[in-house]
This record gives C-alpha cells, sequence and structure tokens, in this order.
C-alpha cells in the first residue's frame, strides 16, 4: 500500500502545483523555461505513475475489502465510463461544442472514471486509488475555472465535424478498452 499512497503523492502532487501553489509555479517556468518545466514534471508524474501501477497491482493480491459492491455495479460503471471516454476526446481532438461547453473536459472525464470505479469496487486500495483521483479532479476543476474566470477566457465554440469527431473517438476508444485492453492491461473484463 505504501507504494500506491507514494505514487498517488507524486503523481497528483506534480498535477496540483498549479491548485496550491500557482505564484512558485510561475516562478519556476519562468527561471527553468516552459520545456524543462513540462519535462520536470513530466518524470515525476511517470515515476508517480510506475508506483500507482505497482503499488495497486501489489495491493489487488492480498485484498483489504471495505464493502462487497451489487454485481449490477459493474454495469453502471461500463455505462458512465463511456461519457468519460468521450469527454477524454473532447479534450484533445478538433474544436468541439463540449469542450467550449465544459471548459476542462478531461477532467470532468477522471472525476466520471473515478466515481464509476468507486461505485463497482469495493478494496481498500481502490478506495485510495479512485477516490484519490475524485478529490484531486474535484478541486482541480473548481480552481481551473476560477482561473479561467480571473483570465476571462472564451473558448471557441467549435463545429460540427469537430463534435462528431470527438464522439466517434471517444466511443472507439470506450470499446476497445471495454472490450479488450482492460482485461489485457488491468485483468478484470467490465463487459
Amino acid at each position: 500500500m505504501t507504494a500506491l499512497i507514494l505514487g498517488l503523492l507524486l503523481f497528483l502532487g506534480a498535477h496540483s502545483v498549479r491548485i496550491v501553489a500557482e505564484r512558485w509555479r510561475t516562478g519556476q517556468v519562468a527561471r527553468l523555461g516552459e520545456r524543462r518545466w513540462k519535462g520536470l514534471v513530466a518524470i515525476v508524474s511517470l515515476a508517480g505513475f510506475a508506483l500507482i501501477v505497482w503499488g495497486y497491482g501489489t495491493a489487488r493480491m492480498d485484498p483489504v475489502m471495505l464493502w462487497q459492491p451489487p454485481p449490477w455495479t459493474r454495469h453502471l460503471a461500463a455505462l458512465l465510463t463511456l461519457p468519460a471516454f468521450v469527454l477524454l476526446a473532447a479534450a484533445y481532438g478538433p474544436a468541439n461544442r463540449l469542450r467550449a461547453a465544459v471548459g476542462h473536459p478531461m477532467v470532468v472525464g477522471v472525476k466520471v472514471w473515478a466515481l464509476a470505479h468507486l461505485l463497482a469496487n469495493g478494496r481498500l486500495a481502490d478506495v485510495l486509488l479512485f477516490g484519490s483521483f475524485l478529490v484531486w479532479a474535484l478541486v482541480d476543476f473548481r480552481s481551473s475555472r476560477r482561473r479561467d474566470a480571473a483570465a476571462g477566457i472564451q473558448r471557441r465554440r467549435g463545429t460540427l465535424a469537430g463534435d462528431a469527431a470527438t464522439l466517434l473517438v471517444g466511443l472507439g476508444a470506450w470499446a476497445a478498452f471495454a472490450f479488450y485492453l482492460h482485461a489485457w492491461l488491468i485483468g478484470v473484463a467490465p463487459l
């Protein structure tokens, strides 16, 4: 469990600097340059991610059950991850109305993904992993929206073609992950 917790601290900590220390971050970007700063954040994030994967895998071998979720929550989780994948596609795809409306679709997607997994899993490691991501996403979304409002950010509305591409990529990624990749990478078949 120690590796999981350390990994979460590193990964989410690296992604929380802007939330808790915006001025310090701005100073570091000015001092190091944006590429170096992003490189350092990437290194810390990758180390954290590796620890999360290792720690979570280790914790799954000797699970501590907190509750036994009803079987139907697996189906609900699979359904909820569909919009999470579409939101992720909206964050990185072409200009689309979903990104314009939500502002930070990746963070909202993380919230939905984490909530879905909390509903379907009752082990201590699951609560630590998905609960941490849910809390982080809630705080980050609020912080990001405040920062956007203070800066007067207006997002481009997007196009119908961008909306269609976002939906198709999100649905395709969800199907690939739900039907194949989740079982291969995580060892659990959601569908």
